[in-house]
């Protein structure tokens, strides 16, 4: 099997096409080839079985249907050209783009998968068409039905090879072939090349030209990729805090099972976001009417399967969301692989579980990325995104008038509410409240996200595999006293929530924490300026004010009293 790789890119009519595909390339906007297509559009034109590596979106489709088209006899109203693909969004996908580039030709794609009514297909086959797009196991049953006749068949291609024979449809690809010429041409394209491809290419390939554009498991470049270790109790809030502070027009969540598909997506609607499921309950028909609601913005989360998933490509996609981690870097490849196409910037957010640690670095080791841990938006990151777009839709209302009501309210407010206090500091405090209840945000005193934060926060950072915990030290942080204790039955969790929640800090701001009976100490890297320090003395945990101030000299591991008396109790409190 010889092997090539790119090189300089010519352009599209000097590749050997025949000018009327030149043309329809051109009304469709492509001025030059992509990598794998200047490589492998030569080869196929002279006859060549092809193994193309390649990552998807790197313009597959075009690679091998240009070629497939050019060969294709319209005269002949039999099938000529086979794709194989591994799921009906895939096929779809192919289908489309085929009749984009024959356009003005007169030739006929037909595409067959499961979940549609075999009448229509059969139709369609028995009207002559000249190329047929299929799932293995529906090509099959049409080969056994006596519906479709692959002895006229002179070009196949196999999009997604290894996702085809990962999802065991190896034997049905060995059945459909063994019904084609032999001397058919073969195009096989793959993102990966696992033993399982080199057996199929070595039965069914003629002397293959191996084409690597890209390396094998190679990342999307256009991708940024960050994780966060999240227990699965929290998983689902954590999702929500990720959608609620991105940019992207549209996001798309994996889950492994098809009943995780239908929990998620429930819970995001349940939460007011426009979400929706595809996964193999999905009927083939709703699933087409998801993703369309999908590309035109009607829904801007999408819940879904591997296998659902293939073949999707909606522009407006800008995050991913691996709701759960998967269990290959091939998985993970193609997973992120659906944001950041064709040139566009994107996001892939995994969610790792404490005792995932090991399966994140087996995928950062095969595709040779360091992934970045990110913290878990907090609620106050939530609001201040929130907050800030809905600021940019100010000037706008301005513009647009009839705000006396409005006007004439918030002034009589002030005149009560300012007294002899300044005014500006009213009308800011007022705007202030007015924002954060208009984005939804009613105070702590309405959250009930306390014990996960501080459960993120005690995690969040371990690069080791090892949880965190408020008992290591942060280095340069500052010793503050808080004067609640054990006897409030008060746990280092709740402080770090307050904390937080109250004070604007992260999980990695906080230090070591030291618990006695009626106070603690903890440490605190940044340096508190006098408006938090006054804010976390009035904030409460278990029904008291935390009473924050700099510690002056508590010993950091005083002798823990065996038993309650007002005395130790004393003894215990700091020196001031």
């Amino acid at each position: 099997m010889s092997k090539t790789h790119d090189s300089a890119r010519p352009s599209f009519d000097s590749l050997g096409l025949p000018q009327r595909l030149v043309d329809a390339v051109a009304r469709l906007g492509f001025d030059e080839p992509t990598p794998i297509q200047s490589a492998a559009i030569p080869a196929l034109l002279g006859g060549q079985d092809v193994v193309g590596i390649a990552q998807t979106g790197t313009g597959k489709t075009a690679a091998f249907g240009l070629p497939m088209l050019a060969i294709i006899e319209p005269d002949e109203r039999h099938p000529q050209g086979l794709v194989l693909v591994p799921t009906r969004e895939l096929a779809l996908q192919v289908t489309a783009a085929l009749d984009s580039f024959a356009a003005d030709m007169p030739i006929a794609t037909v595409t067959i998968y499961g979940g549609a009514p075999y009448y229509i297909q059969e139709r369609a086959l028995r009207a002559g068409a000249q190329i047929v797009v299929g799932t293995p196991g529906r090509v099959i049953d049409h080969i056994e039905r006596g519906t479709l006749d692959l002895s006229g068949v002179t070009f196949v291609a196999l999009d997604e090879g290894d996702e085809m024979l990962r999802m065991g449809f190896a034997e049905d690809v060995d059945r459909i072939l063994s019904d084609v010429p032999p001397d058919h041409q073969t195009a096989m394209f793959s993102a990966t090349m696992p033993p399982a491809i080199r057996r199929t290419v070595e039965n069914h390939l003629h002397n293959p030209r191996q084409i690597a554009v890209t390396p094998q498991a190679s990342t999307v470049d256009a991708v940024e990729q960050r994780f966060a270790v999240v227990p699965p109790k929290h998983k689902l809030g954590a999702l929500a805090r990720v959608l609620a502070t991105t940019d992207a027009d549209a996001a798309l969540v994996f889950v492994r099972t098809k009943a995780s598909a239908e929990e998620v997506g429930a819970a995001l609607v349940q939460r007011g976001i426009a979400a929706s499921v595809i996964s193999g309950n999905v009927p083939q028909a709703e699933r087409e009417r998801i993703v369309e609601r999908l590309r035109s913005g009607q829904i801007t989360v999408l819940v879904a399967t591997d296998v659902a998933a293939r073949g999707l490509d909606v522009d407006r996609i800008g995050l991913v969301v691996n709701f759960d981690i998967p269990h290959e870097a091939d998985e993970y490849v193609h997973r992120i692989g659906r944001t950041g196409r064709a040139g566009r910037a994107g996001v892939a957010f995994t969610f790792v579980a404490p005792k995932e640690r090991e399966r994140l670095r087996r995928i950062e080791k095969a595709i040779k990325v360091v992934i970045a841990e990110t913290p878990v938006p907090t609620p106050a990151e939530v609001s201040a995104h929130r907050v800030a777009a809905l600021l940019t839709q100010v000037p706008e209302r301005l513009e647009s008038g009839r705000l006396q009501v409005a006007r004439q309210a918030v002034e009589g407010y002030l005149d009560v509410a300012a007294g002899d206090e300044d005014r500006l500091t009213q009308a800011i405090d007022l705007a202030s409240a007015l924002a954060a209840l208009a984005v939804g945000d009613r105070g702590p005193s309405a959250r009930d996200d306390d014990q996960m934060d501080a459960e993120l926060a005690q995690l969040q950072g371990d690069d080791k595999g090892k949880h965190r915990d408020h008992e290591r030290k942060t280095k340069g942080g500052a010793r503050y006293w808080i004067g609640v204790g054990h006897r409030d039955r008060v746990k280092p969790g709740a402080i770090v929530a307050v904390l937080t929640n109250e004070g604007g800090l992260r999980g990695q701001d906080l230090g070591r924490i030291e618990m006695f009976a009626n106070f603690c100490i903890v440490e605190i890297g940044p340096e508190l300026s006098r408006h938090t320090i006054q804010k976390l003395q009035k904030a409460k945990v278990a029904g008291r004010q935390l009473g924050l101030r700099p510690d002056t000299g508590q010993p950091s591991k005083p002798a823990r009293p065996r038993y309650k008396s007002s005395e130790m109790v004393k003894q215990n409190r700091p020196k001031w």
